[in-house]
């Protein structure tokens, strides 16, 4: 099938480089994916469109302070580590850079020696497997020799670590924030569960595989990463009773809806309790089998982000609404403003 590549140009002024002071102030689009009519509100002002038995659904992933900074053992040379994945124990797929500086049993120390690694071996787009070596628990080393792996557009690194994650992350795991779920306040979600909306948790740990822009003509051609996702009990009861009592479900970023879509395709539309990897790769064509509306950010040209976005609401609506969010200097990525559709 021929991509029908969605791109446009973005003035490099609406890339938001720092979060806003309050999270809920972000400006918010509602996009009706029927009709395409848009409105223009504030974030805060969205629990008005919920309705009492409807379900909005958060990915509670917690981001990793997945960047490192070592040196080579034997030579001294500068080595800059991503964690991307845990593999098993302390075996991990990262990011290397430079990669060609790192060949299978090469050892970096980070830290000076507090955490050290080798390499395993090799992996895609300058991938390395790597296998740690530590005193004490890995995820405390982690907090203490780890910078946020924040978006290249981001060129300082934050002085609160917590506004590059969501008020209700919990598993921790991502290499990148669920961005949608950004512009949340634990007051705003107390007003939104006061109206009658329930809340449900999935988990999807975020990969940097999800950004890779679309550079193929063939849409199946593209080399979606896996990600790990978790779907609990309590949530997969919710969600089905959701949609027998004829409530609408809501996600909240794309990470949330291609969690949901690939339960619901695993099991014929219904909610069940499982968790595995996915690479569900979502396109305009697409029949969704588990989600009435979605919350999400304004995407790059080019990305899988905005082709499942327009998977949702339609081509030529979608491409309308990134014409006047321009137009209308509304703030793009991850500290951006949102957009919803229903």
């Amino acid at each position: 099938m021929k991509v029908d590549i969605f791109d446009f140009h973005l003035p490099e002024e609406l890339i938001a480089q720092t979060p806003l002071e309050s999270r809920s102030d972000s400006r918010l689009m509602v996009l009706d994916k029927v009709t395409g009519a848009i409105k223009h509100e504030i974030f805060k002002n969205i629990k008005g469109y919920f309705q009492k038995g409807d379900c909005l659904v958060l990915n509670d992933t917690k981001v990793l302070p997945a960047r490192l900074y070592g040196a080579k053992k034997d030579t001294g040379a500068k080595i800059e580590i991503l964690l991307l994945k845990q593999l098993d124990g302390d075996k991990w797929e990262t990011l290397a850079k430079p990669a060609k500086r790192i060949k299978v049993g090469t050892e970096i120390d980070f830290g000076d020696g507090l955490l050290t690694a080798v390499c395993t071996g090799e992996a895609e787009h300058g991938g390395r497997l790597l296998e740690f070596k530590y005193n004490g628990i890995f995820y405390e080393l982690l907090e203490q020799l780890g910078e946020m792996p924040l978006p290249p557009y981001i060129k300082e690194q934050l002085e609160d670590r917590d506004r590059y994650q969501t008020v209700f992350a919990k598993e921790r795991g991502s290499a990148a924030a669920p961005t949608a779920g950004l512009h949340f306040t634990e007051e705003l979600l107390d007003e939104i569960r006061e109206i009658g909306v329930n809340i449900a948790f999935i988990t999807l740990h975020v990969g940097l595989g999800t950004f890779r822009p679309v550079s193929v003509d063939d849409v199946q051609e593209h080399d979606m990463h896996s990600e790990f996702y978790i779907v609990s009990e309590g949530t997969a009861k919710l969600l089905n009773e959701t949609r027998r009592n004829g409530g609408r479900i809501i996600t909240v970023g794309t990470t949330s809806t291609r969690t949901l879509e690939t339960v619901a395709s695993e099991h014929n539309g219904q909610f069940a309790a499982s968790s595995g990897w996915t690479s569900i790769f979502i396109y305009p064509g697409y029949e969704f089998k588990a989600i009435d509306g979605m919350i999400t950010n304004f995407h790059l040209p080019k990305s899988t982000l905005i082709m499942l976005v327009s998977a949702l609401a339609g081509r030529e609506n979608v491409l309308h609404a990134y014409e006047t969010a321009v137009r209308e200097r509304y703030r793009f990525f991850s500290f951006g403003d949102a957009m919803l559709i229903l």
